[in-house]
């Protein structure tokens, strides 16, 4: 049996426990936002008798080759309507249709903030700031209200499956000044855009950090497709250096750069050096790039196509 929307009659979870437990029914529960479900008093989360999956944008190994060219994910993003759709009018039409339905059907209908107003100018701020390492602070004062508002918002946007959070890994036995606050990135491009209130046509110096984003986004995407626990973090000290993802199995770690060039050089692989060097637990990195062809940039380091990275991760 499937139900849809589970999250909007939350008393089913008892029925669905009691035809479970009997063996009498196999359920597939789907929803849009685990809000009412995590917030709400005396509800039956089914401990012990679910398997949480994800419903994610199309990944890369789902998709056909040739690629389109990676300025189009970056601009429209991945879902598949919007994907499949050739005329880029009607595209914006689809993307702009899903921002307005969502503040309707998940804000509104649900009544998760009082200020929809207020919602509406943090939505554009979070996507705007999607892929940085979050300032409640600074946001606090450019939506004008409380910074506990902004975390309640965020977590708004968790719950209803539009915001991934980022922990950094700050792990270390040499360094104090590792960050600790974390990142968020909505969950698809396309729609960061428009919720963003950005135009198709974007500046050459936003395209390198939507790079960045699209990466972490295929890889939150692949880690959840894992027979095995893989967490995705980045690193970041205040001093200075930096790695734009780190993979996590275990005690096992990948870090990965990503650069918006096609002619990748050593320098690009400082911080990986850095990284490889103070963490015995990792044994290589890459500097996922726009190369046409896998480039050797130093020990243990190999710059590669973003075509290429999900072969990479599952060799």
């Amino acid at each position: 049996m499937i139900i849809d929307e589970v999250q909007k009659v939350p008393a089913l979870m008892d029925g669905v426990q009691y035809l479970v437990d009997r063996n009498l029914v196999q359920f597939i529960l789907t929803g849009s936002s685990a809000r009412k479900l995590r917030h709400s008093k005396n509800i039956n989360l089914l401990p012990g008798r679910v398997i949480q999956l994800y419903l994610d944008p199309l990944t890369l190994g789902e998709l056909p080759t040739p690629f389109p060219s990676i300025e189009d994910f970056l601009i429209y993003g991945s879902l598949p309507d919007i994907y499949l759709e050739t005329d880029s009018r009607i595209r914006e039409e689809e993307l702009d249709s899903y921002v307005d339905l969502y503040l309707e059907d998940e804000v509104r209908a649900e009544a998760l903030v009082r200020d929809i107003g207020a919602f509406e100018n943090f939505l554009r701020l979070a996507a705007i700031e999607s892929g940085n390492i979050v300032n409640f602070d600074k946001i606090s004062q450019d939506v004008g209200v409380a910074r506990t508002t902004i975390a309640a918002y965020y977590q708004v946007l968790e719950d209803s499956l539009i915001a991934e959070r980022i922990e950094p890994y700050t792990t270390s036995k040499t360094r104090k000044k590792l960050t600790k606050s974390p990142k968020y990135l909505l969950f698809d491009l396309g729609l960061r855009r428009l919720a963003a209130k950005e135009q198709p046509t974007l500046p050459q110096k936003y395209l390198g950090s939507l790079f960045e984003q699209f990466i972490g986004l295929e890889l939150i995407r692949w880690s959840r497709l894992q027979d095995h626990k893989i967490s995705v973090h980045f690193w970041r000290d205040s001093s200075g250096p930096e790695v734009d993802w780190v993979l996590c199995r275990n005690e096992e770690l990948l870090p990965i750069e990503v650069k918006w060039t096609d002619t990748p050089s050593h320098r690009d692989a400082k911080h990986l050096e850095l990284f490889l060097s103070e963490y015995p637990t990792a044994s290589k990195g890459y500097v996922v790039c726009q190369v046409s062809q896998p480039q050797i940039l130093s020990e243990g380091i190999e710059a590669i196509s973003w075509k290429d990275l999900l072969s990479r991760l599952n060799d």
